[in-house]
């Protein structure tokens, strides 16, 4: 297996990214740390951190750099609303991208003999993938996605609404002139929402494995976390407030409004306390709420807006929660519920997307999104039967820490990737062979 001779190709590779960005670097990491010949394209703008992470393997690292077309495009996309932007100058800009590395992946194919290439991202099944007749099989993904809202729960406009849509709609045209996908040797995807979602006419085998994994030397629970005894008094008395965390982008999916009205349900039954950790362009908007719903005063202050955290960070603030609570409505993957399910918390999330993935009945507590108001009063509810209970968050802390150990960890996942190259390797290969004999009879 030290014998395999890997290229990724990913439009950027970053843990201050989050999100989708950490998957790249996940891969290149580990194979590395095993020793397994890697190669790593991706877009400049992550060139420090990389550099500084991988300082031994910086001759393993290329960059793609911007032309003046990316620099006018991405000024043309700050005209439009985010999703409209993402699927019209977005998807020209990365593909531009993508362009570039195609030309430079060529060449290090041919120049290191490489046998896999791998493009773990972008996720979106629908966006075209510019990786094809490279001289070796491609692996692209896990991706993720096919995502819709809930039903009553839509927090984009109509033309946002219309646009992607639109764009989702033309997605086997763009699939056909630009045919990565549907030409890839195997074709990963998180669920069979996003299986669903593929564009028309793959020829490659489609595989189901999830797309997120846990760096464990990063998210550690506590010591005691899932071993000391519960302690009964706490559960009687309440000695301290149940700590409360949300981790994410403050954006209006994310509805950490609608988590907001929930906490202040849950804090007029017994002392609690959330932390919100994260950014973004709804920060503000959600501390006046926070006052407005009496939650932060002068007086007192049961929500406390952290701001941006690195995973180390974040990991340790993590050390000292309780229950982790993501409310969102349009969560493709949610890289943090398994971070908090390593560090031995109980998860709620909404019974949408992503989470449904991760979460089950014995790790976490899953709210149905079926109208605004009774979603508030479920994730109310399931908040405080987690407050009342230590001993069914440890078990569930216990049962959810297990999981990610035989499910998620990276080193877990990779070696699950690197059955999936050889078996990709071996495809190709017959594949090629058979394509040469036919040349020969047909000449």
């Amino acid at each position: 297996m030290n014998n395999l001779r890997v290229l990724i190709v990913a439009e950027h590779a970053s843990l201050k990214y989050g999100g989708e960005a950490a998957l790249p670097l996940h891969y290149f990491r580990v194979l590395r740390k095993r020793g397994i010949e890697t190669w790593l394209i991706v877009h400049e703008r992550t060139r420090e951190e990389l550099e500084s992470l991988f300082e031994s393997d910086r001759h393993r690292l290329y960059f793609i750099s911007d032309t003046i077309w990316h620099r006018w495009l991405w000024h043309c996309s700050q005209f439009l609303p985010k999703r409209i932007a993402d699927f019209t100058f977005g998807l020209v800009l990365r593909s531009l991208t993508q362009i570039s590395q195609r030309y430079l992946a060529k060449k290090i194919v041919q120049e290191q003999n490489v046998d896999i290439i791998h493009q773990p991202i972008l996720v979106s099944p629908k966006e075209p993938s510019t990786i094809f007749e490279m001289g070796a099989p491609v692996v692209i993904g896990p991706m993720n996605g096919g995502m819709k809202y809930p039903p009553g729960f839509c927090r984009e406009n109509g033309l946002v609404n219309l646009g992607v849509e639109t764009g989702r709609l033309f997605a086997n045209l763009f699939n056909t002139l630009i045919p990565g996908k549907r030409k890839a040797t195997t074709i990963l995807v998180a669920n069979q929402r996003t299986k669903d979602s593929l564009p028309k006419g793959i020829t490659g085998k489609v595989i189901e494995i999830v797309e997120n994994g846990v760096d464990l030397s990063i998210w550690k629970p506590k010591c005691d976390r899932t071993q000391e005894p519960v302690n009964l008094a706490e559960s009687t008395e309440h000695t301290r407030p149940v700590r409360f965390v949300f981790v994410g982008r403050l954006v209006s999916w994310k509805a950490v409004d609608l988590l907001l009205r929930a906490f202040k349900y849950l804090s007029a039954q017994m002392p609690v306390e959330l932390e919100i950790i994260g950014d973004g362009e709804q920060r503000s908007d959600l501390e006046t709420l926070a006052q407005e719903l009496q939650l932060n005063s002068d007086n007192k202050f049961l929500v406390n807006f952290t701001g941006f955290l690195s995973q180390s960070d974040c990991a340790q603030r993590l050390q000292s929660a309780d229950v982790m609570v993501l409310p969102s409505l349009y969560e493709c993957g949610g890289a943090v519920v398994l971070e908090a399910m390593t560090m031995g918390i109980p998860v709620i999330a909404t019974k949408w997307g992503g989470p449904t993935d991760y979460l089950d009945d014995s790790c976490g507590i899953l709210v149905e999104p079926k109208t605004p108001d009774l979603f508030v009063l479920n994730l109310a509810n399931a908040m405080l039967k987690l407050a009342k209970s230590p001993e069914l968050r440890q078990t569930m802390g216990k049962a959810g820490h297990q999981s990610i150990i035989e499910r998620f960890d990276w080193e877990v996942k990779v070696d699950t990737m690197l059955d999936i190259y050889q078996d990709a390797i071996a495809r190709y290969s017959m594949h090629s062979q058979w394509n040469s004999q036919e040349k020969l009879i047909s000449r």
